[in-house]
């Protein structure tokens, strides 16, 4: 560290809890308990367990108060999901592995199998796609001036009459994607990923007028989850809240989507426990974020958000070391970034694009200043590639615990800053209309998560 030419301070309880950092398995620990879960999807008996395992964590690193705050969702079930294709002119029939998407309603239902690229407006619109079974890529089109969410793309498809959507992963593999459909209720038309592939396969198939037939077997019924809670620090009125969600998608361990997250979290709390904060921390286990933010939004409801100095996300850290900072339109977050990065010399890439897609939205919206903490890979094919993510390869031995400890201690000190630094609340109004610059508005509201007092431009 280079505390003296930087001007950040690290005193000597800082610089000893930072140092005990390097020996401390309890994340590591807590990742491993999570991965050997069958299914840590909101309102399942596994996500029921995380959350106990994660409470159990937050009192061995000194967290007070931990407690568990319950809320209603939708729970899906997955079931067993048949694909098959038939060229007519060839009478060739084959079968495909596919996953089902959550929130993919049942069904069983044969049609004709088009291909429309990223399933963008455009090619939607220049497709026929009225009862079809519909074929789009994973990635974001080349020149997209946003991210294209899996989710708008099952919506438009929906809405111009698709009977079903197939999601293909662009990175080879052999390894179908999964992601919610819809937010905390079941999708309008069933859907499946499949594997780059597969995908090949079926855009040739596409091409000679191919049919699918397709079953899935799955249920959305309503269910409970929970979120774990509890308080490090000063008992100060305002407090800085500091978050990661702990389910997971049941296709594999979620060990980077969010095991990661929820390990560098546990690693940060005995630093912030050791250190003298200006401001109480609200420390939160989230569950439920991959099927709609739905624990986050439940947080947001039950706070007095007026009390929330900032919320720290620590959804995507400790996945890879290239570490970024997301401060969703907030200037003087992006400055405390800064500042601590030339103490740490960690390389903190900051960018200031606000995004609705993680926990810190329903804060963001009400104009919580908000800072997530990500990381991304290196061997990446382009933004916003989940590699891993989302695919039944998300195991525990893609994860470093060096990486971890290494995240964790830059968060510790982040948040300390933030602790004790006056971050001017933003304005909504200000972060509808980066939304609006960055082009978020149409996906959003095709989605159904453009929040509705915003919809007259108040």
């Amino acid at each position: 560290m280079n505390d003296a030419d930087a001007g950040l301070d690290v005193d000597d309880s800082t610089a000893a809890a930072l140092g005990r950092a390097w020996f401390d398995d309890r994340p590591w620990t807590l990742l491993s308990r999570l991965a050997e879960l069958d299914n840590r999807m909101g309102g399942h008996p596994g996500d029921r367990r995380a959350a106990a395992l994660v409470a159990d964590a937050f009192e061995s690193v000194g967290v007070r108060a931990v407690h568990e705050e319950s809320f209603d969702t939708a729970r899906w079930t997955r079931g067993d999901t048949d694909f098959a294709v038939h060229v007519p002119d060839r009478d060739l029939d084959r079968s495909f592995e596919a996953v089902a998407l959550p929130y993919s309603p049942a069904t069983e239902c044969e049609a004709r199998l088009v291909d429309v690229g990223h399933a963008t407006p455009a090619e939607l619109d220049e497709a026929d796609v009225a009862g079809a079974v519909v074929l789009a890529e994973t990635a974001t089109p080349p020149g997209f001036d946003r991210p294209y969410h899996r989710i708008e793309k099952a919506a438009r498809a929906a809405a111009a009459g698709a009977e079903a959507f197939v999601f293909g992963n662009h990175i080879p593999g052999q390894l179908p994607p999964t992601g919610s459909l819809a937010f905390d209720s079941e999708a309008p038309i069933p859907g499946v990923g499949v594997s780059a592939e597969t995908g090949d396969w079926l855009r040739e198939y596409a091409a000679e007028g191919a049919r699918v037939r397709l079953r899935v077997d799955a249920r959305t019924e309503p269910a409970a989850s929970q979120n774990v809670l509890g308080t490090v620090g000063p008992d100060t009125d305002e407090s800085v809240l500091v978050c990661a969600h702990f389910d997971a998608h049941d296709v594999a361990e979620g060990g980077l989507d969010n095991g990661c997250g929820i390990a560098t979290l546990v690693g940060a709390l005995p630093i912030l426990e050791a250190m003298d904060l200006d401001r109480r921390v609200t420390v939160a286990g989230v569950s439920c974020e991959e099927t709609g933010l739905v624990g986050s939004e439940a947080l947001a409801s039950d706070l007095d958000l007026d009390a929330v100095h900032a919320v720290v996300n620590l959804d995507g850290v400790g996945r890879y070391r290239d570490l970024q900072a997301l401060v969703h339109a907030s200037d003087a977050l992006g400055d405390l970034v800064e500042r601590v990065d030339a103490t740490v010399d960690h390389g903190i890439d900051v960018s200031d694009r606000p995004s609705p897609y993680s926990d810190h939205w329903h804060f963001l919206r009400r104009g919580v200043p908000a800072l997530q903490l990500h990381s991304e890979n290196p061997d990446a094919e382009g933004a916003w590639d989940r590699g891993w993510g989302h695919t039944r390869a998300d195991t525990r031995d893609k994860a470093d615990s060096r990486t971890i400890r290494e995240h964790a201690m830059v968060a510790a000190l982040l948040v300390r800053e933030l602790a004790g630094s006056d971050v001017a609340r933003l304005d909504p109004g200000t972060v509808r209309e980066r939304l609006e610059a960055d082009g978020a508005r149409a996906g959003m509201e095709a989605t159904g998560i453009w929040p509705s007092e915003w919809n007259g431009g108040e």
